[in-house]
């Protein structure tokens, strides 16, 4: 069994997650991508691991998008991606919320359909190690 801990942006929100994960989903959905201001939500998922709210639980609110399955957990204060149990019994956690490394690779990749238009075009991009001059 392996336990994680995460928090959001602020430092209000302070968890752990006790327990193991069974997939890491790399989603390319439009929903996805909307609140995550990215290019896809990496999310961890598990049906077993218990989630703990060390602080700040009560900051911790959410949005359902009617209609559908999709559902976000976040900071009230910072509007960071937090974990979420929805549908029950299902724990989604966001892998940048995560303090602690996560030492399985993502699962797949999934909902490519929807891939934006300039993320293959990613990969011809230079990198730096920091924002550049």
């Amino acid at each position: 069994m392996t336990d994680h801990s995460g928090s959001c942006l602020c430092g209000t929100v302070k968890f752990q997650v006790k327990g193991d994960f069974d997939s890491f989903y790399l989603c390319h959905c439009r929903r996805c991508q909307k609140d995550s201001g990215s290019a896809h939500a990496a999310n961890l998922f598990s049906q077993s691991a218990q989630l703990l709210w060390h602080s700040g639980a009560d900051a911790v609110t959410a949005f359902r998008l009617p209609g559908t399955r999709h559902y976000k957990s976040f900071c009230k204060r910072c509007g960071s991606a937090l974990p979420g149990t929805q549908p029950p019994g299902l724990l989604v956690v966001p892998a940048g919320c995560l303090d602690t490394a996560i030492d399985m690779s993502p699962t797949a990749h999934i909902f490519v359909c929807s891939k934006a238009a300039w993320e293959e075009k990613a990969g011809d991009a230079p990198t730096f190690e920091k924002l550049p001059d």
